[in-house]
């Protein structure tokens, strides 16, 4: 009997394949859901940016008038010295945290809770944005960047804008050994990744003898973890044909 997959292992939860918490700097979220906000407005300046190893976007460093202190995500065009606005009162302009139900349709925003004072949960990775395309009683409707409509409650909060960091991944990494700092730093401890052709028939099932699979590598969505892998649930494989 051969090991266990990595996609088994990884299943497993072992401290292996699970991020390391500790290394993060801060836990992104807003402030709480007060009636400061519900009702009026809170302000605070941009002080300091942060680059955390938790996320690919520039966070950056606000006080409130109130004297507290946190961190929002950074939008493109932030500069440090500027200001933004929390509550249902705040306005329109880049940074900004509304609810959802303040935001007019064709909006770019960003940092959306999935549930009223979650802290934000969708729309986080760098250069990405969404857009408010309908409301319909206490839901609104989200684009997301993957083109994908959702709907969340009209009490959700977002940001205004675009996130920081567009065109990270355009970047060419030139050598590995840049490759192996960026992945270090996200503590994902699964670079490099063998192909599956290239190894052992007992050590995964694509592998053997020769440099392809042999069969065919569509598996369906209920395939036991030692089998699930290659094209999962896939509704068609291989290259158009023209015409």
């Amino acid at each position: 009997m051969g090991k266990r997959l990595r996609s088994q292992r990884r299943g497993s939860g072992s401290s292996r394949y699970r991020s390391a918490k500790n290394r993060y700097k801060v836990k992104l979220r807003y402030r709480s859901y007060d009636d400061v906000e519900k009702t009026g407005v809170i302000r605070g300046q941009v002080t300091g940016f942060m680059d955390d190893p938790a996320r690919n976007a520039i966070l950056m460093k606000v006080k409130y008038d109130n004297h507290e202190e946190g961190y929002l995500i950074a939008p493109e065009g932030v500069c440090e010295g500027d200001y933004v606005e929390l509550g249902v009162q705040a306005r329109l302009a880049f940074g900004n945290v509304l609810p959802l139900y303040r935001i007019p349709e064709g909006t770019a925003i960003y940092n959306v809770e999935k549930v009223p004072g979650d802290g934000g949960k969708f729309i986080r990775a760098p250069g990405t944005a969404g857009l408010v395309v309908g409301k319909e009683d206490n839901r609104i409707s989200i684009k997301l960047p993957s083109k994908r409509t959702i709907t969340v409650s009209s009490e959700s909060r977002a940001q205004i804008g675009v996130v920081n960091g567009g065109g990270l991944k355009e970047r060419p990494l030139k050598k590995a050994g840049t490759a192996y700092y960026k992945h270090k730093a996200k503590s994902t401890r699964l670079w490099p990744r063998t192909r599956g052709v290239a190894m052992n028939a007992y050590t995964h099932p694509h592998g053997g003898k020769h440099h392809h699979a042999g069969k065919s590598t569509s598996v369906a969505r209920g395939t036991p973890p030692g089998r699930k892998v290659g094209h999962i649930a896939s509704k068609r494989t291989g290259r158009k044909t023209k015409g």
